[in-house]
Formats: structure tokens, sequence, C-alpha cells
């Protein structure tokens, strides 16, 4: 299901009530990069109901500088799912409690999930300053 990011919240509070179906469990979120299109970016959220044993994704697009609504109010393990969607893809969430990089080193260059990050040059300042060595790509 595609929705509105002015949509997110609210509709993410009604799918974990119980009317809602009871999506308590947010087993993943991640994202797409389609650098073509004018929203970039597909955020994804992967649902899961355990009173019906039933699994629900829910799509928000985003164009470049965008910014998404969190949703760690809602669901908590969104904390540290959207930090790597942010480290990965560069996409900020409005409201997150602690939006920085989890994987990464803050001092990196760049996303390189994103389809227009040159993976053979990686971020060869910080290569060199912090492990001494020239980038062997």
């Amino acid at each position: 299901m595609t929705v509105a990011k002015e949509s997110l919240i609210a509709l993410s509070e009604h799918l974990k009530s119980q009317e809602g179906g009871g999506y308590t469990f947010l087993t993943d979120e991640t994202a797409v990069d389609y650098p073509k299109r004018p929203k970039r970016f597909e955020i994804i959220y992967q649902l899961y109901s355990f009173k019906l044993n039933h699994r629900l994704r829910l799509k928000v697009l985003a164009a470049e500088g965008e910014r998404i609504p969190s949703v760690v109010r809602v669901w908590p393990t969104a904390n540290w799912l959207e930090r790597e969607v942010y480290d990965m893809f560069g996409i900020e969430y409005e409201g997150h409690p602690d939006l920085k990089r989890i994987l990464l080193p803050d001092e990196w260059t760049g996303h390189p999930l994103r389809k227009d990050y040159d993976i053979l040059k990686q971020d060869d300042a910080w290569v060199q300053a912090n492990l001494h060595i020239k980038s062997g790509q």
C-alpha cells in the first residue's frame, strides 16, 4: 500500500490498533532509490500482525531532501532502522530522537546505497585519514 507521508503516522497508529489489524511488529524498514523519478526514494515498511498472522507492506515516496515523519513513537524498532536508512540513503526523518549514522563513521561522505554513489571511489579522504592507506579501488 502506497501512502502519502502526511498520512503515515495516523495510518500507522490505526494499523497498530486492534481495529486496524494489530500490526504491532515493524519487521523491517528500508528504501529503494530510483534516481530518475521526481520522487526518487521509496521508503518501505514491513509490518506483521501476530493477531492475524498477516504481513503488510507500506510505501512512502520521497523526493531528494524531503523529510519523512519518523514512526519511532509508533514502533520503537524504527529507531535503528531509520538510522540505517539515513546512513545508507541519506533520507532524513522528522521527529527521530537520535538521527545519526549507525553503520558508517560519522565523518563518512556520501550514502552508499544510492544509485549515483560511485562505489569505486568510496570515501578516499576518510580511508586515507583513518586507515592510513590508499583506497584499493
